[in-house]
């Protein structure tokens, strides 16, 4: 018998995540970071970057981060990869190199086989070593819902570190994925995701973000964060707010997958997308001329192992697009600019 595995969860993917607002509101009393007298935690969960990263000798730190949630795929090994992928990611999001991981894994017994969870850890394994790493441990718990996913811990020269709060004022904005996969995964758990869309989701959920490695060593990269949960909209306010600018963007140059469009037209929108655009909108400026029905189902689309999103010196942009292009990305142009702070956080023109 086929087993679907998002049949057997409420949620899927990184549209699992609690709100922004509602995030805020648990961690108000438990931000910490270098200025609660822990020096060498270079970054804590006061910036809500991608990891936390503590500072080993002069000149390394440790990157650690942990990512998981339930099926975003009906394939047990694909949504082992995916898993894998996404938390992996974090480490990259930093300019770091992943050096080993542990799973997380819940797993209702009851109701889905343990030969299935086997499957699902294959596919991490099968995203540990094309990362280069080993999954060294873990812990399992027996859950209502299937969940999966892994602590990454990493290595980053304290000089190539790469914060989320960091940019600065002529920065030129990358995005290296497009948006969409929320909504193609919300299609596929209600039956309406055709088998090449199919294919396309997985090959971009399942794409681990390595060339963060690389750019990290770029100097020019002033910041970089990768996109997940919360969006696009969500996380570039949280490099503007954190940087103290306003990103301007053009609509037309941001990367979305075109497939979407039809999903779009059969009301297939993740449950999170409402709640993020909710935590953001008041803080983004968009031109009449843009489809405000549409760009409220883009902008906020929950992303899982998304793409990362850099901010870089335009005198670097050269040597930031000739690594992408080598590592075979094709979204290498960018969408915006970094500009002085207004009242908004971004403003988007046709």
């Amino acid at each position: 018998m086929e087993i679907k595995l998002t049949q057997h969860s409420k949620g899927g993917g990184c549209g699992c995540k609690i709100s922004p607002a509602v995030l805020s509101e648990i961690l108000a009393a438990h931000n910490v970071g270098a200025k609660n007298n822990i020096p060498q935690l270079l970054v804590g969960n006061d910036s809500r970057d991608d990891a936390a990263v503590y500072q080993l000798d002069e000149k390394t730190a440790m990157i650690s981060t942990t990512d998981f949630f339930m099926p975003i795929v009906d394939d047990a090994f694909a949504f082992g990869q995916i898993a894998a992928a996404n938390a992996i990611s974090d480490v990259y999001a930093m300019g770091g190199k992943p050096i080993f991981a542990l799973a997380v894994l819940g797993w209702p017994l009851a109701t889905l086989p343990a030969s299935v969870a086997a499957q699902v850890m294959e596919g991490a394994r099968k995203t540990c070593t094309d990362a280069g790493i080993v999954i060294a441990g873990g812990h399992s718990i027996d859950s209502q819902d299937p969940i999966f996913g892994l602590v990454v811990n990493g290595l980053v020269a304290i000089e190539n570190l790469k914060r989320n709060d960091t940019a600065k004022q002529g920065d030129l904005l990358l995005l290296t994925k497009p948006l969409g996969v929320g909504i193609l995964a919300t299609s596929q758990k209600r039956g309406l995701l055709s088998e090449p869309d199919l294919a396309l989701l997985v090959k971009q959920l399942t794409t681990i973000n390595k060339v963060g490695e690389a750019l990290g060593k770029i100097s020019g990269v002033h910041a970089m964060t990768d996109v997940t949960g919360f969006g696009l909209a969500g996380h570039l306010t949280e490099m503007m707010q954190g940087s103290g600018l306003t990103a301007k963007l053009s609509y037309s140059k941001i990367p979305i997958i075109p497939e979407v469009r039809h999903y779009i037209a059969q009301k297939a929108i993740p449950g999170a997308t409402a709640r993020n655009w909710s935590a953001t909108h008041e803080g983004i400026e968009l031109d009449k001329n843009i489809d405000e029905k549409e760009a409220s189902l883009l902008l906020p689309d929950p992303q899982t192992n998304g793409g990362l999103l850099i901010a870089v010196d335009p005198s670097s942009l050269m040597e930031v697009q000739n690594i992408l292009k080598a590592a075979g990305i094709n979204y290498t142009e960018p969408i915006g600019v970094c500009d002085a702070a207004s009242d908004k956080k971004i403003v988007i023109n046709a």
